[in-house]
């Protein structure tokens, strides 16, 4: 076991000890799959006019929520537009000094680098760390916030297409590749799809990798619950254009390499020695990989 995998079992004992009693489906493991929690889902109509925050009220089955996006750069629609989601309890529109996300690391910070509109989108429950640890504890709750995430990122490319005959790409980190993957497996309206560290067995993160140690008795206990909610490898596979082009990190013990590589064409796999901590960590390396696939649009 080498310094990569060794971070991520010991982030992932530091955060299984500090959730106690409130782990992943602790509460509840019922939950329709996607497909039904898509369908439920109604969003207004959304209207862009330029840089700046946008609040979406979304109804869906679990009642109203409230996700964003932020329009970082709008540099015109004769530019491709990417649309980027964050990973896991991020709280992607904290652009202070001291603060800390992938999307602020990788964009923000170097936001001329890309030569392309750029939108990040805020998943429901993600405005406090009190609200998504109580949300968690029910798999509805979990797989809602996902499919709401899904349906934003299409309406946003609809009213996008209206405005611009340009590529537009949906990439994403951890939880924000498993978003990505899902709007390719349900929608596949977007030109490419760049997920890092995701596959389409969501399941296996919760029930066999490192990371079942923030996952309650209850799913485990229940594993098939899981699987029929959070596993979308059939829908993804259905998908044949050569539009997805996926980065994974050889070492990683919770988004497990040669467990999601079997998602992917691995002609077209990007592979990194690195695990999945240190992988989130190294912005140059996840700028160069996304901007080298916005090269060759």
């Amino acid at each position: 076991m080498n310094f990569h995998t060794l971070l991520d079992n010991y982030t992932v004992a530091v955060g299984a000890m500090l959730l106690g009693n409130q782990k992943f489906f602790s509460r509840s493991v019922e939950s329709p799959g996607f497909s039904e929690l898509l369908q439920a889902i109604s969003i207004g109509k959304l209207a862009i006019s330029g840089e700046g925050f946008y609040e979406v009220e979304v109804d869906t089955l679990v009642g109203l929520l409230d996700p964003a996006f932020y329009i970082a750069q709008w540099l015109g629609s004769d530019y491709p537009t990417l649309i980027y989601h964050h990973g896991n309890n991020e709280r992607p529109f904290d652009f202070g000094v001291l603060s800390k996300n992938t999307f602020k690391s990788i964009f923000l910070n170097r936001k001329t680098a890309f030569p392309a509109n750029l939108i990040v989108l805020r998943a429901p429950f993600h405005k406090s760390l009190r609200t998504y640890s109580e949300k968690i504890r029910e798999l509805v709750n979990f797989a809602t916030m996902l499919a709401v995430s899904v349906k934003l990122i299409e309406e946003l490319q609809v009213l996008i297409r209206q405005q611009s005959s340009q590529c537009i790409v949906v990439c994403g980190i951890s939880l924000g590749g498993w978003v990505t993957n899902m709007h390719r497996a349900y929608f596949n309206s977007a030109d490419q799809y760049l997920p890092m560290l995701a596959g389409a067995a969501l399941d296996e993160v919760f029930l066999s990798s490192a990371y079942r140690k923030m996952t309650a008795t209850l799913a485990h206990n229940h594993p098939e619950k899981i699987r029929q909610t959070l596993n979308f490898e059939a829908p993804f596979a259905q998908i044949t254009s050569d539009n997805v082009f996926p980065l994974l990190a050889r070492y990683d013990p919770i988004i497990e390499y040669n467990r999601q590589k079997r998602s992917y064409d691995e002609r077209l796999l990007t592979v990194i020695d690195k695990g999945h901590t240190t992988t989130v960590l190294d912005n140059n390396t996840l700028r160069e990989f996304l901007l080298s696939h916005l090269e060759q649009l």
